[in-house]
C-alpha cells in the first residue's frame, strides 16, 4: 500500500494501516462535495445524538457544511477493529479488520497499580429558589417514588423533569444544551432557556426569544455567562445571525448583537461557538470570527487575501487555534496557534496531503483526531490522534488496540470541539473504546507525551464506560449498568490505580428511567451531583423525560 507523503520537515515512520467503513466525512476548511449518507437519521432520533456502542461519525460529512451543527449521529458498530501506528507521520489510525498494532517489546498496557483512592467525595452546595414551576420538583408527570427500590449503599434520585410539547413539524424539538451554574441546572428547550434549582428541581426562570436558538458556546465565565445566537425570524429563510450575552445565573440578556455578513456565501440555518476568556468564535458555513465576550465587537475574521486562510477557530484554557485551508493544488490543511486580540500567527504544522483536522479535542494541550479525505478510494482512509508541542511540533502520535470512540460533534453545537466522550487534562487523554456486543467496555488513558496507553479499565459485565470530565489528576466517568440496572460516578487516578465510587444511582424505578436516557443525553457531575438529560423531545403533546438529577 503506497504510503502518503511526509508533511514538511516530518520523519518517516514505520507503514501500517487500519481501514474505516466506507468515506470518512470532510474536514475543517475543506470544500463540501456530493451528499452524506452518515448524516441521515430517523425525525424522531434525537439531532445531538450520542449513539450508544458504536463509533460516532462525525457530520461535518460529503455536503455537510462545514461549522454547522452536528445534524446527527449516526454510525454502525465496528467489529473486530484494533489501533495501529501509521506512516502519517506516526499517527495512530482507528481501523477495521485483522490488523495489528505497531508497539515496541514495553508498548502494551500495563495494568493499573494500586494507588491511594481518588478525592474525598464532593459536597453538594446549592439551595432551591422560588417555586415558579408546577410545584411537584419531579416534573410534570412520572409521579412515582424515584427511590422506591433503593438498596443499601445507593444514592438517591433528587428529581425528574418532565415536559409535555407540542412541535410545530415532524423534526421534534430540540433540547440540545445544559450548563451547571451555581444553585442552578440551566437547559435549551425550543425557543426557550430554562433554569432548574439542582435541589429540588423547581424552575428558577425560562426566557423566551420568540426564534430558534441555533448557536451556544458549551464553557461559561467564572460569573456564569455564555454566548448565543438566535435566527433573525421564522421559516426557512431566516438566518442564524443574532449573538446574545446571557447570564445563565440571572436569566437576563446582555447585548445583542447582528453577526455580519463577510461573503455572499456567509450565513446560514445554524453556527458552531466556542469561548475563551474575553474571546469567542462564531463559526460557520463560509466563514469564521472572533469577538470580544464583554462587547460583542467583531476582533478579527479567518479570511485572508492569501496563503492558508483560517476556516474554523478552536477556543479553550485561554488561546485559539486556527484550522486553516491553505492555497495550494492539494488543499492542504494547517494548524496555526492565533492571537486571541489579533489573530496574528507564530507558528504552524502542516497536515500530510490529503488529511484534514476530524475534530480538536483539546486546544491547550493541543490534541487533534485527524483522517485521510480521499474519498476516491474508501480502502485507503486512515484516521488518527496526534498530539503537538505548545510552539506547534508533532509530540505523539496515540497507539494502544481497540475500537475507539471520541463522539465528536455529537453531544454539542460546536462541531469542531465538541467530543463529549473525550476527555483532556494535564498530560493525559481518556478514550472510551467499544464492542461489537455495544457493553463490556474500556476506558483507556493514553500519554501525550509518548503516545501509550498508561492504563486500561474495564467496565465490567454488560456495563459501559463514558468519560464526563477531567481534572487534577482525576479522571470522572459515568459508568452504565445493564439494561434496567443502576449506574455510578467514578473517579480514577490519572497514574493508574483502583476506581473510587463517588455516587451510586438507585435501583428500581429510577433505574429504569436512567438506563433509558443513556443513548441520547448530555450529562454533567458537579458538586456531589450528577445530572443527565435529552437532546431532542418528539413534541408529540406526551410526557417526555428532560432532565434528572442524583445526588447524596
Amino acid at each position: 500500500m503506497t504510503e502518503p507523503p511526509q508533511p514538511p520537515n516530518q520523519p518517516p515512520s514505520p507503514s501500517g494501516y487500519g481501514h474505516l467503513p466506507g468515506p470518512p466525512p470532510q474536514g475543517y476548511g475543506y470544500p463540501p462535495q456530493g451528499p452524506n449518507p452518515y448524516a441521515q437519521q430517523p425525525p424522531t432520533v434525537p439531532q445531538h445524538a450520542v449513539p450508544q456502542g458504536g463509533y460516532a461519525y462525525p457530520p461535518s460529512g460529503p455536503g455537510t457544511l462545514p461549522g454547522a451543527p452536528a445534524p446527527g449521529g449516526p454510525g454502525g458498530r465496528r467489529k473486530g477493529a484494533v489501533v495501529v501506528a501509521a506512516a502519517v507521520a506516526g499517527v495512530l489510525v482507528l481501523g477495521t479488520g485483522a490488523w495489528f498494532a505497531f508497539l515496541s517489546g514495553d508498548g502494551d498496557p500495563k495494568k493499573p497499580a494500586a494507588q491511594a483512592s481518588g478525592p474525598a467525595d464532593p459536597k453538594p452546595a446549592g439551595s432551591p429558589s422560588v417555586d415558579k414551576g408546577d410545584g411537584s420538583g419531579n416534573g410534570m408527570g412520572e409521579q412515582t417514588d424515584l427511590n422506591a427500590g433503593r438498596k443499601p449503599g445507593e444514592d438517591k434520585a433528587l428529581w425528574l423533569k418532565t415536559a409535555k410539547l407540542l412541535a410545530g413539524g415532524d423534526t421534534g424539538i430540540p433540547a440540545p444544551a445544559m450548563w451547571v451554574v451555581g444553585d442552578s441546572v440551566v437547559k435549551t428547550v425550543g425557543k426557550s432557556v430554562v433554569a432548574y434549582a439542582v435541589t429540588d428541581g423547581k424552575e428558577k426562570w425560562k426566557v423566551d426569544f420568540q426564534t430558534e436558538i441555533c448557536g451556544w458556546a458549551d464553557q461559561t465565565t467564572a460569573d456564569g455567562k455564555t454566548v448565543l445566537a438566535v435566527k433573525d425570524g421564522e421559516g426557512s429563510n431566516a438566518t442564524c445571525n443574532q449573538m446574545k450575552l446571557f447570564d445563565l445565573k440571572a436569566g437576563k440578556e446582555g447585548w445583542t448583537k447582528e453577526l455580519a455578513k463577510e461573503n455572499l456565501f456567509d450565513g446560514g440555518a445554524s453556527v458552531s461557538m466556542a469561548l475563551t476568556g474575553d474571546v469567542f468564535v462564531v463559526n460557520r458555513m463560509a466563514n469564521t470570527t472572533v469577538h470580544k465576550l464583554s462587547t460583542g465587537d467583531k476582533l478579527f475574521s479567518g479570511n485572508t487575501p492569501e496563503g492558508c486562510q483560517p476556516s474554523h477557530y478552536a477556543a479553550g484554557n485561554g488561546k485559539l487555534l486556527a484550522v486553516a485551508l491553505c492555497m495550494d493544488d492539494d488543499k492542504t490543511i494547517e494548524i496555526q496557534d492565533a492571537d486571541p486580540v489579533t489573530g496574528k500567527k507564530t507558528w504552524s504544522y502542516r497536515l500530510p496531503k490529503g488529511f484534514r483536522v476530524t475534530s480538536v479535542l483539546s486546544v491547550s494541550p493541543i490534541v487533534l483526531d485527524i483522517s485521510n479525505r480521499d474519498l476516491n478510494n474508501a480502502d485507503d482512509n486512515k484516521r488518527a490522534i496526534i498530539s503537538l508541542t505548545p510552539d506547534g511540533k508533532k509530540r505523539a502520535s496515540m497507539s494502544a488496540e481497540g475500537s475507539f470512540e471520541t463522539n465528536c460533534n455529537a453531544s454539542t453545537a460546536d462541531s469542531l470541539q465538541g467530543c463529549g466522550n473525550s476527555v483532556v487534562d494535564g498530560d493525559t487523554l481518556y478514550l472510551r473504546t467499544t464492542t461489537s456486543k455495544g457493553t463490556d467496555n474500556e476506558v483507556v488513558a493514553f500519554d501525550l507525551a509518548t503516545g501509550k496507553a498508561k492504563w486500561r479499565q474495564k467496565a465490567g459485565d454488560k456495563r459501559n464506560w463514558y468519560p464526563v470530565k477531567a481534572a487534577n489528576g482525576q479522571l470522572i466517568a459515568y459508568r452504565a449498568g445493564a439494561l434496567r440496572e443502576p449506574g455510578e460516578i467514578v473517579s480514577l487516578p490519572a497514574a493508574g490505580g483502583q476506581p473510587k465510587t463517588l455516587l451510586r444511582m438507585p435501583s428500581g424505578p429510577s433505574a429504569n428511567i436512567e438506563s433509558g436516557m443513556v443513548t441520547f443525553q448530555v450529562r454533567a457531575f458537579e458538586d456531589g451531583r450528577y445530572f443527565t438529560s435529552a437532546t431532542r423531545l418528539n413534541g408529540n403533546n406526551t410526557e417526555e423525560r428532560l432532565l434528572m438529577v442524583f445526588g447524596k
